[in-house]
């Protein structure tokens, strides 16, 4: 009689568990989760295999060190299977802290490397369209990443036309392939280009670690969005892509605008600029009737007139300095003219007085002893001249 599915994984458990109780592991932590219970749930592997792994909670808080992922760790538990589904997991009772695994290792010194050349500065990334008309995916066609893509892309708008680019996105090969899909979005017409996949473990996502993936991206001219779904490991391409989508259906939401809110914000723009105008109208109107209830505008001869009337009586006041001051200027010019005439030569020789000169040096005389017998003189007198002659 044939075994049940529930007999033969009873037959299995106990042979197994039996076989190995409290045994030491040493592997690299890899796809570690840390769900609200407490446990921690992660995988242990090294270059060839790889096993699941479990630590409860009240053994994950006896733990004097954070588990990583990258970290070699030597466990000691016992191995259990999980008859539900029929597989073995390694009960983790205790965890010594080895270092960093030989992948991480590799992550953090090619990360080192090209953040040195400066493929991860900001000033370096490429702004993402705000209304993108085509956008491509470079993925695996079969991917659920792709379908995420297109039905958060399809809910949002129908306007964005979206091309696919296949891809490998795991394995051997994959970096290869994922360079000549970036190759291929710029031999066609798009606004931009998304290069991701589904979540998965760190080896499943390694490919977009490979420096020939994060190169191909950093020397894009189109924008690019990292759309890796893996929301806890960041990967190099994550870094150099010009804006990280945590999931693909995130990287849908950041390039395909939502025809309902561009609505909503084309409604709310309508009523700024109508509640702008209407307030504007009502400023103008407003400006109006003030200017309109202004003297000048009601009765505008009035304000000419009062000009007129300025412009008469500042006519008077000049003429009235004008006179002012001639006849200052007058009274002052005949004061001078009375001085100059007081002390004028001529005055004196009004009054009956002469001046005497010699003719040979025309000088004026003041004493006789000054000229002798034969000199000529000239007498100035009032009205004409006399001559004489010393004897």
């Amino acid at each position: 009689m044939p075994w049940t599915v529930s007999e033969l994984t009873q037959r299995v458990k106990s042979t197994l568990e039996s076989s190995f109780p409290k045994i030491d592991v040493q592997g690299e932590v890899t796809d570690l989760s840390r769900p609200s219970s407490g446990h921690l749930y992660f995988t242990l592997k090294d270059a060839h295999s790889q096993i699941r792994a479990i630590i409860w909670r009240s053994t994950a808080e006896r733990l004097k060190f954070k588990i990583q992922n990258g970290q070699e760790l030597i466990c000691l538990g016992d191995v259990e299977v999980y008859a539900a589904r029929g597989s073995y997991q390694l009960v983790i009772r205790k965890a010594i802290e080895q270092g960093v695994g030989s992948l991480q290792q590799a992550f953090e010194k090619l990360r080192e490397r090209l953040a040195a050349e400066g493929l991860f500065d900001a000033g370096r990334k490429q702004p993402i369209p705000t209304f993108p008309r085509r956008v491509g995916f470079v993925t695996s066609p079969g991917g659920a990443a792709i379908r995420d893509f297109l039905e958060v892309a399809a809910r949002r708008s129908a306007a964005v036309r979206i091309v696919l680019i296949p891809a490998q996105v795991q394995g051997e090969g994959a970096a290869q392939s994922i360079c000549r899909g970036i190759a291929a979005a710029h031999r066609l017409e798009l606004d931009a280009v998304v290069v991701g996949r589904g979540g998965g473990s760190l080896e499943d996502l390694w490919c977009f670690n490979e420096e020939a993936v994060v190169r191909a991206i950093a020397a894009a001219k189109l924008p690019v969005v990292s759309a890796v779904g893996h929301e806890i490991d960041v990967t190099l391409s994550d870094l150099v892509a010009d804006r990280r989508a945590l999931t693909p259906s995130e990287a849908a939401e950041l390039l395909v605008p939502s025809t309902d809110d561009l609505a909503q914000a084309l409604t709310t723009l309508q009523r700024r600029l109508q509640r702008l105008v209407t307030n504007e109208l009502q400023q103008s109107r407003q400006q109006l009737a003030a200017l309109g209830s202004r003297p000048v505008f009601k009765r505008p001869h009035d304000g000419i007139k009062q000009l007129r009337r300025r412009l008469d009586e500042c006519d008077l006041r000049v003429q009235n300095t004008i006179r002012t001051n001639i006849a200052s200027a007058s009274q002052r010019l005949a004061k001078t003219a009375a001085s100059l005439e007081a002390l004028s030569p001529l005055g004196v020789l009004g009054r009956g007085y002469s001046v005497t000169t010699d003719t040979r040096s025309g000088k004026p005389l003041r004493n006789p002893r000054e000229v002798k017998p034969g000199d000529r003189l000239l007498t100035r007198l009032a009205e004409g001249t006399l001559e004489s002659e010393v004897v």
